[in-house]
This record gives C-alpha cells, structure tokens and sequence, in this order.
C-alpha cells in the first residue's frame, strides 16, 4: 500500500518548542500551537500581523532592547541567508487580557532562512525558547547561588551582546572607508563616455564584506583601440580595497605599453609577487581593435567574457584561461586568444558576485547571464546594464561584490 503523504502542516503544529513563520516583511504567516500557548495569544492575534504590532517593547521600560536586537537579527538573515542565534534577551510581554500590564520575559531566540528555488529567503523561521523561569529562580537548596549564577550568566550575555553591536559599528565604519576608496580609485564614468560603455558597480550587503572588485577601461597607443579590465582580490576590507587599487593601476600601466593582453597580465603577475594579499587575486583583460574588429584576450583564473553577436549568438572569450595572479613561484607566459566581431555586438565583462549563488553550480549563474545579455541586446549599453542587474541580483542585494561592464561594440 502506497504511503500517505507527510503532513508538514499537523509536523509543524505538533512541535514541541515555540515557532513561528515570518514573511520577509516580518508579518506573521503561521504560528505553531506552542507559540500561542507560551505566548498567550491566540492565532487570529498573530496571523497576517506584524510582528513588532503583536510584540512591541514595553513603553515603560526607556532602556527596552528587545525590538531592536530582534529586527537586527532578522535584517542579518535575510541579507545572509544564513542562520543567526541571539544571545539571550529580555524583551517585556504585555499580560493578555491585562492592557497596560507588562510580564517581565526572557527569551533565548534562534532565527533561520526558508530559500526558494532561486536562492533568495522566501520564509523566516523564528524559534524561540522561554528560560523565565531559569533567570527568576527562587527558594529551595542552593537557590540562592542559582540566582547568582543565572544573574551572572543572562549580564554576560547582555555584554556579548553589546560587544557584537560594537564591533557591527566598527565594521560599519571600515565598510565605508573602503567603499569610498573602492570609489576614489575605480574610473570616473566620464572616461567610459565615448567608449559606448556602461558600468556597474554594486557592494556587497552586510559590514563584513567589502571586497576587492575592480574594472578599468584604457584607451591604448596606436590606433583606435582600447583595453576593458575586471579583476577580484580574495579577502575584505580595507586591505583588500588597497591592494585592488595596486592592482588596478599596475594592469592599467602594463596595458599601455605592453604587446598584448597575455604580456599584460604577465606584468601584472611578477608585481603580484610582491604586494601582499594580492595571492590567488584574477583578472581578465580585453584589447579591442575597433577598426580591425577584432578582440584579444587574456584570463588569470577570472570568469569568462561574454560576447554576444547582434544575431543573438553567445560566444564565450574562455581560450585562453590560466591560474590567478600569483599562483606561480616562477611566472611564465600566459595564453592569449582572440576572436571577430562585427558592429552592433555587445562585450560583457563581471566579477563573481553577479552569477555566483549559494549550494548552485556556479556554470548556472554563467548561462543565466549569457540568456539575460542575449534577450537584450537591442537595448543600449546602459538599458542593458540594468536589465541584467534586474534579472540576476537578489532583491536583497548579493553577499559579494558585483562589477558588470557593457561594451557596444
């Protein structure tokens, strides 16, 4: 006989701890028979409410930090898609039936993404277990030393939880002064007007991940010709943000005067060899000769060019890929390769951030940026632009850095 099908939904009611499901606007979509019991509320107060309507901070306690530190933990994973556990809180319940009445309540909260298909966080779940009891220990043998513990232990977790705010703080700064230098060192789009170029440049969400994308378009010695450039430094921050910037200015030096894109990134290895943090660092360059109509390539570890014909034809500059930056002791010549190109085509070049997505192939991401730049290619360089932005980035924003450049050839 055939098995009956799981009930997740009588599973989800069933469980033993107090659960919740948030929607990512942070209204209630379900709440388990546990919840309501410990909370004492029932489900039509819940569902389809906001969060912070049912649960506000009570407005007899200035110093209340149970709303903040909740929303906080929440913003974090829908921006991360990863699981946040919260120290533990004491966050006031107003006294059902008892208006104007708080209950002193302690929790120790747990909150974790539900992903869709496509990656982004489509539920939260919010687990919640109440130790009220445990910090408002009274009598009995040893009682007393219980509630010296339990007071020690719920004002060190009051302090971890200050030290993460502060440290947030700290990386909110540092974020800030890498993006600012992240700007002061990457070209001013001026200088991609009469290229028919367009860029984009997207930092990642979250304090702790500014990276080291970078681009750059030069206009070389000789004839109407010009070199289009992305790269990634591995890491975060400030150190990564300057060793992009070294980076960045060397390829654009060793491009004026090189041969090709291949002596190019050659050059750019042996000055790798001696900056550090520029370990396992890629890059990808293009020289496009515009009377010749024809484009020259190079790749140091670095995600392939796309290259899409006016006819909708998806051609991938991947003939001529080699090892990041750095990944050799003694440095050799690189691979270059070329490819025709007739008016009217579109160039595109991107960092990681732009396909790479969590628990999928990162070839996915690769196909779904060759199928989104293909539909369309009649819009102009920056219509197109945004179009692929559109279509790719989660509407959160991505956990890394996402450099696109467009290039109507």
């Amino acid at each position: 006989m055939k098995d009956a099908a799981t009930d997740y939904g009588a599973v989800f009611q069933a469980l033993p701890g107090m659960v919740a499901l948030l929607t990512p606007d942070l209204v209630y979509a379900d709440a388990n028979e546990e919840f309501l019991r410990m909370s004492g509320r029932r489900r039509e107060d819940v569902v389809g409410r906001y969060l912070f309507d049912v649960f506000p901070d009570n407005p007899d306690d200035p110093a209340a930090t149970g709303m903040r530190n909740l929303e906080a933990s929440l913003r974090r994973v829908l921006a991360t898609g990863e699981r946040d556990t919260m120290a533990l809180q004491r966050y006031d319940v107003e006294s059902p039936g008892r208006s104007g009445q708080w209950e002193a309540r302690y929790w120790s909260p747990v909150n974790a993404p539900v992903l869709g298909q496509d990656g982004t966080v489509v539920l939260l779940v919010h687990r919640v277990e109440e130790v009220t009891e445990l910090i408002e220990a009274r009598g009995g043998p040893g009682g007393s030393r219980a509630r010296v513990l339990e007071a020690e232990l719920y004002t060190r977790a009051r302090d971890l939880q200050e030290l993460n705010e502060r440290l947030r703080v700290a990386h909110d700064w540092e974020r800030e002064v890498a993006l600012a230098l992240q700007k002061a060192m990457l070209p001013a789009r001026r200088q991609l007007g009469h290229h028919g170029a367009a860029v984009r440049y997207r930092p990642a969400v979250g304090a702790l991940h500014v990276c080291g994308d970078w681009y750059d378009v030069v206009d070389l010695v000789g004839g109407n010709r010009i070199a289009v450039s992305v790269g990634d430094v591995v890491g975060h921050g400030l150190a990564a943000a300057g060793v992009m910037g070294q980076l960045r200015s060397a390829l654009t030096a060793a491009s004026r005067v090189a041969a090709g894109p291949a002596q190019a990134l050659d050059v750019l290895g042996l000055f790798a060899h001696v900056v550090d943090g520029a370990e396992s660092a890629t890059a990808v360059t293009t020289f496009i000769d515009c009377d010749m109509q024809t484009i020259t390539y190079s790749s140091a570890g670095h995600l392939p060019p796309v290259l899409v014909h006016p006819d909708g034809r998806v051609e991938f500059l991947d003939r001529a890929t080699d090892p990041p930056l750095d990944a050799h002791p003694d440095p050799r010549p690189r691979p270059q390769a070329g490819t025709g190109f007739t008016p009217g085509s579109t160039l595109a070049l991107y960092t990681d951030g732009l396909v790479e997505r969590r628990y999928e192939d990162i070839d996915k991401g690769v196909a779904r940026l060759a199928e989104s730049l293909a539909r369309h290619r009649d819009a102009d360089p920056e219509g197109l632009a945004d179009a692929v932005l559109h279509e790719l980035l989660p509407p959160e924003g991505a956990t890394d850095d996402t450099v696109l450049i467009v290039v109507r050839l």
